[in-house]
């Protein structure tokens, strides 16, 4: 039940692709209501302390967390262990994953006439080896993972700034994509969970012409979005 509790918050619903901190707390709680779970009286742990941190922290990654362990924050210690775990089994696991057909193709089109950034609640480590293990880290100017901030602050200092909001585009596969291109007036090309090929290959042949063409919002991105909305659930059906 862990593991399909973890697998729909971080993949399969409305939470995916958020911040693996207010991850854990999701899934937390959905195992504590999982009437299974009840059933076999199983003891969920709460960290109230990770709660009030994720409240008041504003770059939620190993970096903060370790400084407000050592700054005497004990409670958090377990929660530093566990994403220390995480960190070093993603650089055992990850490698040889090529990214989707027409990643590479779209990414050397967009960068010849925009600036291209990664916008991401990945550690940057992590990124940054995945994303020149397979070549594609010249396309971009910067690669921002959640040492920085969250997405939405990501656009806000490396676009919003510099670029009119009808000329910033982010492309995404998560609701919090779309939240952050919303809150900084951004564009906003979804990816669509289950449908990544297709979408990717919407993107290359379509959705960058509309882009660069300022024919992009409206009814284009409207219908975009409507499609996306539809892919993940708020809530489990269990």
């Amino acid at each position: 039940y862990a593991r399909e509790v973890w697998t729909f918050v971080n993949l399969y619903s409305k939470t995916r692709g958020c911040n693996r901190f207010h991850a854990v707390l999701r899934a937390l709680d959905l195992l504590r209501e999982r009437k299974e779970v009840q059933a076999r009286g199983a003891n969920i742990p709460s960290f109230p302390a990770l709660e009030e941190w994720v409240k008041c922290e504003t770059k939620l990654g190993n970096t903060t967390l370790e400084a407000e362990v050592a700054g005497g924050n004990d409670k958090l210690a377990p929660i530093k262990a566990w994403s220390d775990a995480v960190n070093a089994a993603v650089k055992d696991i990850v490698h040889g994953v090529p990214p989707f057909p027409l990643v590479h193709e779209t990414l050397a089109r967009g960068q010849k006439q925009a600036n291209c950034i990664v916008v991401s609640q990945t550690p940057a480590e992590a990124l940054e080896r995945e994303w020149t293990e397979n070549g594609i880290h010249n396309f971009v100017e910067i690669i921002a993972g959640q040492e920085m901030g969250t997405k939405s602050k990501h656009l806000e200092l490396a676009a919003t700034e510099n670029f009119e909001a009808q000329n910033i585009l982010m492309i995404g596969d998560a609701p919090g994509d779309q939240i952050a291109a919303t809150e900084n007036g951004a564009l906003f090309f979804p990816i669509n969970p289950s449908q990544e090929e297709d979408s990717w290959k919407r993107l290359h042949e379509e959705g960058l012409d509309h882009f660069l063409a300022g024919t992009f919002a409206g009814d284009y991105q409207q219908q975009l979005i409507d499609n996306f909305e539809g892919c993940l659930p708020e809530n489990p059906n269990w």
